[in-house]
């Protein structure tokens, strides 16, 4: 700055010049500079960008649908949007011919590419040692609340999480959910006035399968002794375990997206969320504490899964042993998809994917009317029409598990899947539309490859008409089947998937055994138009259904 001062004292009709210069510079002139510079920096990095996907055809939106802002616009000619994979599912790859595609936005977001090819899943995603593909810190933050965890987690952090809470996971857990599932369904229908009416109409399923859900999630998962018709106060009006639970899980993505500040703000909401994690987080931290001392006295353990888990971490070596934030975090995303970080994964992504299955697969229920009294008679010939089921019948209903698999495979809860390349390396990817043998794609280190599960689960080479609402696909087919890949596949497939599939053919098998399901029609709606409006994804972290009305009418 000095040698340009002096430039200019030495040359004054070059200062007078410049200054005139600067005197002219209006506001729309600086506006319009500023936008020449950045236009011309998009479009640099615009071609070098398809030079970094070597120019593999695909899509080229003006912002990456996943990231700010692209994902928080709606979905429109102008904005693919996070609903695009879902509303171009029978289509977006048969455009381009291709089971991999590139993304290359022109404004803002880094170049992916896409995948609905389980072989080329597997090569970015199977074993975390074994490839050379990680999960990007990012792609996990939305994880991350209360901790690291089991499904935020990769490589030997992975491996660490996943022995101290694989063995919290066997059959002597199923039977307990099972069990409990069958007992809060009685609940249900006892409190809330169900056993003396002919119908019921329901305006939004997914108040009570999320309900239920929580609840399965609070005895099986912590042993919490929930009672369906409890107040969500205390007598001494502070609030309960159990209300605390359902406003941290309802609020999750509030608690995610706004900053920590916010909740010191006057605002009755947002102070009462804030209360409920905190009483949340200090009551599960007590309870390790409480159950470890247990475990150390000699007390029996029971079976839900935090006090097994909290006895497998007991049992460890030090250096394999988790801290109690991590215990407690770990439990939260186990249910249907994998300890306080373990805990919240457990509380959030078991409830959120198994209450909107469960909606899913009673509103195809509701539909297809006539596969509806297929399940029913296959339930009665299992089970009879009056003995509560046992665990032993779970294996003998294939035909309500089809139904489930199905609705899930339909509306597949864990809609992408995000990988980074930590070094140079290829994908194989197979010939499609008839093509034999394979080609490869170099991919550039730092390259993100997402794999989309919506185009896996709706791509005609692993399904027969897969737009189709077809259970008939899994019947015979093992519960625990990798066939079924909407839980992901390889050793990170969803450690919770049997417990989720557990309590939701323990709930269907009780509901449809004793009710028949009917769509709940708006004022002029035909069957058909109800289908379409719900019997659509909802998609925010999670994939679900729209709001889902119903009417239960009582059998004979």
């Amino acid at each position: 700055m000095d040698a340009l001062n002096g430039w200019l004292e030495r040359s004054p009709r070059l200062a007078g010049l410049l200054d005139d210069h600067l005197r002219n510079l209006t506001a729309p002139k600086v506006l319009l500079a500023f936008l020449a510079v950045f236009a011309s920096s998009r479009v640099l990095a615009y071609f070098r960008n398809l030079k970094i996907m070597n120019y593999v055809p695909g899509l080229r939106p003006l912002f990456h649908p996943l990231w700010f802002p692209g994902a928080f616009l709606p979905s429109t000619w102008w904005n693919m949007g996070i609903r695009y994979p879902w509303n171009n599912r029978t289509t977006l790859y048969k455009r381009f011919r291709s089971e991999v595609i590139s993304l290359v936005p022109l404004i803002s977001g880094d170049p992916s590419f896409y995948t609905n090819n389980l072989d080329v899943a597997r090569q970015v995603i199977v074993g975390g040692h074994k490839t050379s593909f990680v999960k990007p810190e990012y792609a996990s933050r939305i994880l991350l609340l209360w901790g690291m965890n089991l499904l935020a987690a990769d490589g030997e952090m992975w491996r660490k999480h996943r022995r101290i809470l694989g063995p919290a996971f066997s059959n002597k857990l199923y039977e307990y959910v099972w069990n409990e599932s069958v007992q809060t369904f009685k609940e249900m229908v006892s409190n809330d006035g169900w056993s003396n009416k002919k119908s019921i109409d329901v305006p939004v399923l997914q108040r009570t399968t999320f309900k239920f859900a929580l609840f399965i999630i609070g005895k099986c998962g912590f042993g919490f002794p929930f009672v369906w018709s409890e107040p969500p106060t205390a007598p001494d009006g502070t609030m309960t375990i159990q209300e605390a639970l359902r406003l941290t899980t309802d609020a999750f993505l509030t608690m995610i997206m706004v900053p920590k500040w916010v909740f010191k703000l006057p605002i009755k909401s947002l102070r009462k969320l804030q209360a409920a994690r905190d009483q949340l987080t200090d009551f599960m931290q007590s309870q390790v504490e409480e159950k470890r001392k247990d475990l150390r006295n000699g007390m029996s353990v029971r079976d839900d899964v935090f006090t097994r888990l909290v006895q497998a971490n007991e049992n460890e070596e030090s250096k394999y042993r988790l801290s109690d934030e991590e215990l407690v975090s770990s439990l939260c995303f186990v249910q249907l998809g994998k300890q306080i970080g373990n805990v919240f994964i457990m509380l959030f992504a078991g409830h959120e994917t198994t209450a909107h299955t469960l909606a899913a697969t009673i509103g195809f229920m509701a539909y297809f009317a006539e596969i509806q009294e297929e399940v029913h008679e296959h339930i009665v010939s299992v089970i009879g029409r009056s003995h509560d089921p046992t665990w032993d019948d779970f294996s003998k209903l294939d035909k309500v598990t089809a139904v489930f698999l199905e609705s899930l495979r339909l509306f597949p809860s864990g809609h992408v899947m995000i990988r980074e390349a930590r070094e140079d390396t290829v994908l194989n990817i197979p010939g499609s539309d008839g093509d034999e043998g394979t080609r490869t794609i170099p991919i550039v280190k730092g390259t993100q490859v997402v794999v989309d599960m919506i185009g896996v689960q709706y791509n005609p080479r692993y399904f027969d008409e897969p737009e189709k609402f077809k259970p008939s696909r899994w019947h015979g087919v093992p519960a625990e089947s990798e066939a079924f890949t909407a839980f992901s596949v390889g050793p990170r497939a969803c450690l919770g998937r049997k417990f989720g599939m557990t309590e939701a053919i323990a709930f269907l098998t009780m509901l449809m055994r004793e009710w028949r399901v009917e769509p709940l029609l708006s004022v002029g709606e035909t069957k058909e138009q109800w289908r379409e409006r719900v019997l659509d994804a909802e998609l925010v972290i999670t994939l679900g259904v729209s709001d889902m009305p119903v009417r239960f009418v009582k059998r004979d």
